[in-house]
This record gives C-alpha cells, sequence and structure tokens, in this order.
C-alpha cells in the first residue's frame, strides 16, 4: 500500500479523487461534531500545496439510494471551504451525467465536491458501473476514509481497479497505530473496554485476549461479568442471554494468560439523572443502577495502566454525561495522560463515546492516536481483513 505523500512530486496539476468520511451529525444544516473533518485537514493541505487539483467524494446519513434533501453534502461544504479558507465548489449535478472535462475544465476552481454518494444505490450496491464513472472523473483516487474502508462499497474498494490508488494520511495514520497495538506490540499492554452489549464485540474480545496481557471491563460490559460471577447487578444495563459468552471469554483468558479485570466497587443510583453512593459490588440492592466504576476499581485500573507499556481504551467508564458519573472515565483518561506526558505508554482511543469523553475533559491531545471510526476500528481489532484497506495493497 501507498501512501499519497510518496507521489508529491508528481501531483502537480493532477486532478486527485479524494474519498473522505464527512459523515458528520447536522442540526438544523450546521455541522454539531467536526471531529472527522478535522482529522482529514493535512490531507487536504498536503494536496493543495502540491498544486494539485480535488474532487471530494463522500456521504452523509443512510439514504438508501434516493435523494433527501436534510442529508445533502452542501452544508458540509459551505463548513469546509471556511475551515480551510478555500474556494470549494459543490456540483449538484447527477454524478451519472457528469464528465470528468465537466468537472476541471474552464474552471478556476482547484476543489471541488460532489453530492452525497449514497444518493445513488450503485454506491452501497459496490455497483461496477457506478465505480467505473467515478474513477473516470481523475487522474488519481486517494482513499482517506478508514471509517468506511471496511464497507464494500463503490467508492472504496471497487473504484482502485480502474484508477491507480493511494492511501490518504490519516489513513495511513489510522493503521500505523493500530497495527501498534495488534502486530507491533510493546508490552505490558492493556485494553479497557466498554460498551453495552458484549455480543457486539465478542470476536474483538476473543481475538485481544490472545494479544493482550490485561483486560480490563469497565460500563455496562462489566455489567454481564459480574452478573456471571453471581453478584447482584440491579436494574442495570446488561445483556440478556450471553451467559455462554462470557464463560468462554473466562475459559479464553485462563488457556491464554490474559488477566480479566472487573469492578470491585462502583457508583449507584436509583435514577440516571441522580446522585451516586459508592458501593461494593457485594453490597448492591435489586433497585441500584450501576452508573460507574468506584475508587477501589478506580487505583486497581491505574495500577495496571502505571504497569503497562500500550493501552487501548474502547468504552467509557460509566455515564460520563452526567458529572456525578464521570469520575471513573476521567481518573483513566488523567491517568493515561500523565503516562503519556512523560512518554512511558503508547496509547489509542476508539469509538464514539469515547472520544466524546475525551473531548469533554479536554484531554484528546494528550493520546497517541484517537480515532474517529467505528465498525472499521473494530473490525481491524477482531483481525478481519478490511475491503477498502485490501483494495489499495
Amino acid at each position: 500500500m501507498k501512501s499519497v505523500e510518496s507521489i508529491a512530486k508528481n501531483l502537480k496539476n493532477k486532478k486527485i479523487i479524494l474519498r473522505l468520511d464527512l459523515n458528520v451529525p447536522l442540526n438544523n444544516q450546521i455541522v454539531t461534531d467536526s471531529n472527522r473533518i478535522d482529522k482529514i485537514i493535512p490531507t487536504l493541505e498536503f494536496l493543495i500545496n502540491n498544486n494539485a487539483k480535488i474532487l471530494i467524494l463522500s456521504h452523509v446519513g443512510r439514504p438508501k439510494g434516493k435523494i433527501i434533501k436534510e442529508l445533502s453534502m452542501e452544508p458540509i461544504c459551505k463548513y469546509l471551504n471556511e475551515k480551510l479558507n478555500q474556494n470549494i465548489h459543490f456540483i449538484k449535478t447527477d454524478i451519472n451525467n457528469l464528465k470528468k472535462q465537466d468537472l476541471f475544465d474552464g474552471r478556476n476552481d482547484s476543489i471541488l465536491m460532489l453530492e452525497n454518494l449514497r444518493f445513488y444505490d450503485g454506491e452501497e450496491k459496490n455497483n461496477e458501473e457506478f465505480a467505473k464513472t467515478l474513477a473516470s472523473f481523475g487522474d488519481l483516487y486517494v482513499n482517506d476514509a478508514f471509517s468506511c474502508s471496511h464497507r464494500e462499497h463503490a467508492s472504496v474498494s471497487k473504484i482502485t481497479k480502474y484508477v491507480p490508488s493511494y492511501a490518504g494520511i490519516q489513513l495511513m495514520s489510522e493503521i500505523t497505530a493500530l497495527k501498534k497495538i495488534t502486530n507491533n506490540i510493546i508490552r505490558p499492554i492493556t485494553c479497557i473496554i466498554g460498551g453495552s452489549k458484549i455480543s457486539t464485540k465478542i470476536n474483538v474480545i476473543k481475538n485481544l485476549i490472545t494479544k493482550f496481557d490485561n483486560l480490563i471491563f469497565v460500563g455496562g460490559m462489566a455489567n454481564n461479568i459480574l452478573k456471571n460471577r453471581n453478584y447482584q447487578i440491579g436494574k442495570s444495563i446488561f445483556e440478556v442471554n450471553c451467559e455462554d459468552v462470557v464463560e468462554n471469554i473466562f475459559t479464553l483468558s485462563k488457556k491464554e494468560n490474559c488477566n480479566l479485570i472487573y469492578p470491585v466497587d462502583v457508583s449507584v443510583s436509583k435514577e440516571i439523572n441522580g446522585s451516586g453512593s459508592i458501593k461494593k459490588i457485594s453490597e448492591i440492592l435489586e433497585d441500584d443502577l450501576i452508573l460507574d466504576i468506584g475508587p477501589e476499581t478506580v487505583k486497581i485500573l491505574n495500577k495496571t495502566i502505571d504497569e503497562s507499556k500500550t493501552v487501548l481504551w474502547n468504552g467509557p467508564a460509566g455515564y460520563f454525561e452526567n458529572k456525578n458519573f464521570k469520575n471513573g472515565s476521567l481518573e483513566i483518561a488523567k491517568k493515561i495522560s500523565e503516562k503519556n506526558k512523560k512518554n512511558e505508554i503508547y496509547s489509542v482511543a476508539g469509538g464514539g463515546d469515547t472520544v466524546a469523553a475525551l473531548n469533554n475533559f479536554g484531554l484528546t491531545k494528550y493520546f497517541n492516536f484517537v480515532s474517529t471510526a467505528g465498525g472499521a476500528f473494530l473490525e481491524f481489532l477482531e483481525g478481519k481483513e478490511l475491503p477498502g484497506i485490501k483494495a489499495l495493497e
């Protein structure tokens, strides 16, 4: 897989088809979270500085091949205009009616953006003809949408058959970071994993157990572990019918010599918007809601992080949106940040809620890498081959 940076000298006046993931939340046509946009700015600036002409491809939402005005790329184009201080020309014309010369010839604009790719059913169907049409618009293709690279879509995997293709700067950064926690590991290595459903991450967990020294369960996922260990979890969120899944986790961890860690104390409340009280896991009542880890658990986690050289964090420790239950996540973030400042640890965080928590705490910059990918992030950790990455090899 070649990076677009490797061909910097050959980019002048080249027409670059740039696949980005600009699928960001909109409220009344206003961008409300720019994390994904911020991440791809280096690739855009690199192409601009090397005098390339850029055609941006992306999508928003799931229109399923239908034109939905609220899911237009136009407000994102306007936002990117301001962010880059560039004149990005938005093309509303039906993609199937466009020709390469229609896009760039006779224009002063060096950056163009097409309408939502998912307005066309050929995109998600990975249609050969749609991929050929997209490929015909430029001289080179650059994929800087790692978060879409687990999809077999025309603009991600099929397009590379018809045009010379390269990896973008952000995509390369993502793969480099994830390889450091899956292949080129510096030990001891620890994963802190949360989320409400254990079944959706079971294959990730199984793969990590074979590679990691410590696996720490927090959040809703920890409730399944506690229930399996015969502790009362009250009214707390948990996933039904996954007893065998949890048993398999414990069996595999023994076989692979991976240390499993789960809460010894928690912060509970009678309601999600209430205030918390600290209880040992043996003291939880039938009407309690577990909403965060407790101080003794934080000590155990901090000790484990202190002894680690590499840490992956995917899933907050509690309901951090309520300030009464943000302490566990905050303490984890602070401890990793503290180690990072001293260059004593390599840290990767991923998952929407984890990123939101770090942004909330203002500690994102103290992690080596923060992934904005969701499904692609998890599938990479699971050990799956991602179609968009394979297509670049």
